[in-house]
């Protein structure tokens, strides 16, 4: 739909309860997705109960359904941290356990790594390839 600063406006069927329109207009502001769906239904209540449903359903109809999303090596995704309560994103001590946890498994692999490389067997491989 509209781009602006790189991000644009799609619908999250996955997250979402009906169709995702709260889950994707959330995610578009970087808000949690009970905000948005908290203050359209007091909308929707206080009153404004037609234009809210005549905009919810149109967006339903006009937003595409959002993309995968893409991780890096191994399945990694990207940690975002929330910077105030009615952010999107993990809590500090949540990103650092991720963080953490990913930087261990990377640990792992490195120590494997190194096991092969300077292994025998590497070696005489190597030496086979050469001839």
């Amino acid at each position: 739909m509209n781009k602006a600063n790189g991000r644009t406006l799609y619908r999250i069927p996955k997250t979402g309860k009906i169709s995702g329109v709260c889950a994707g207009i959330a995610d578009y502001f970087n808000f949690e997705t009970w905000l948005v769906r908290v203050l359209a239904i007091s909308i929707l209540l206080l009153g404004g109960g037609g234009p809210v449903v005549v905009i919810y359903v149109a967006l339903w109809m006009i937003l595409d359904i959002k993309p995968e999303s893409t991780t890096h090596a191994k399945g990694h995704k990207d940690i975002e941290v929330k910077k105030k309560v009615w952010q999107a994103g993990e809590p500090a001590k949540r990103a650092l356990h991720d963080v953490n946890s990913q930087f261990y498994a990377l640990e792992i692999r490195l120590q494997r790594l190194e096991r092969h490389v300077t292994s025998d067997n590497f070696d005489l491989k190597r030496e086979i390839n050469n001839l």
